[in-house]
């Protein structure tokens, strides 16, 4: 289960940050010195650079990438997480990318969008989207369901609509309550990507479509006071214990969701979350300077402290 970073831990990556921004006239080997080394980022460029309200960029993104940006943001500011949720006003997954082609943001952290967006982005060659951590979809069903794995092919089929019942994959003899999300929503991009495979979803009855993440989870814990409900999320929130009480999560193929397993690629549904400017942006803007702050070592520690998994390996 995710950590939740206090507001001391985040009072440290502030400092670091100081650091990091900082001139520094020497090179030192030893590990105190390696933590106080540039946040990936030239440090030229970022030398004495304090973000404000005033020149933050302006940040949209996933639902499932609010809780890091709120930590990103008290860090930069020096302000307590819970204070800067006015900052973080996220669309979601593909509005987000639709609001920076738009130019009405500047900075988006969000899953992959839909493929339209998506393919409308590359053509227009105009934007960098960079990984800052991998995602993963994971599917949950009720704590008291039996079933501990599915395979691929299993999935796909409860999603077809051509398995019905949780005895056809060694349950109780409940009918399976198969629920979808929204389009557009990250999850629901990622499940028709990574899991369906070019197959068709079934109509789900509009009650079986949760406008939101919690609502989903909410959906799957509560249903009909049974085990018979099954909907899929991404692994931040599976990871999150509040949100995640009276849900259990399914291995896939014999592989568990874990930070190991995903960072080693061995759980099968993964994609990135994504960083993303407008390739354009100055090098030494407020803009590019939070891109590259996100992609080093600073960074990765945040998302790796908030429950995500970095791209590249963090100890400690």
């Amino acid at each position: 289960m995710r950590r939740t970073t206090s507001w001391a831990a985040l009072l440290l990556g502030a400092a670091l940050l100081l650091g990091a921004c900082a001139p520094s006239a020497t090179s030192d080997s030893s590990s105190s010195s390696q933590s106080s080394q540039s946040a990936g980022t030239d440090s030229s460029q970022t030398a004495d650079f304090v973000f404000t309200r005033e020149n933050l960029p302006r940040l949209d993104g996933s639902t499932s990438t609010v809780p890091l940006a709120k930590a990103m943001c008290g860090v930069l500011l020096g302000e307590d997480p819970e204070t800067t949720a006015d900052l973080v006003q996220f669309s979601r997954t593909t509005q987000s990318y639709r609001n920076l082609m738009e130019g009405t943001v500047d900075l988006v952290l969000a899953a992959e969008p839909a493929p339209e967006v998506l393919e409308e982005m590359k053509a227009q060659d105009k934007w960098l989207l960079t990984p800052f951590a991998t995602d993963a979809l994971v599917f949950v069903v009720n704590q008291d369901n039996p079933v501990d794995n599915l395979t691929t092919e299993q999935v796909q089929q409860i999603y077809t609509g051509e398995i019905t019942n949780w005895k056809q994959v060694g349950g109780s003899d409940l009918e399976i309550v198969a629920f979808q999300r929204n389009p557009g929503a990250g999850s629901q991009t990622l499940m028709e990507k990574l899991v369906m495979d070019g197959k068709e979803m079934m109509e789900a009855p509009q009650a079986w479509v949760p406008d939101s993440m919690m609502g989903l989870m909410d959906a799957v814990r509560e249903y009909d006071n049974s085990p018979s409900a099954i909907g899929y999320t991404v692994y931040y929130y599976a990871n999150d214990m509040e949100m995640a009480q009276g849900l259990k999560v399914l291995s896939i193929d014999g592989v568990q969701p874990s930070e190991d397993t995903i960072r080693s690629g061995e759980y099968p549904f993964l994609n990135p979350y994504y960083v993303s400017i407008a390739k354009d942006t100055p090098q030494d803007s407020p803009t590019r300077i939070l891109y590259d702050w996100v992609l080093g070592p600073d960074g990765q520690k945040l998302a790796q402290m908030e429950g995500y998994v970095p791209v590249t390996g963090q100890e400690g």
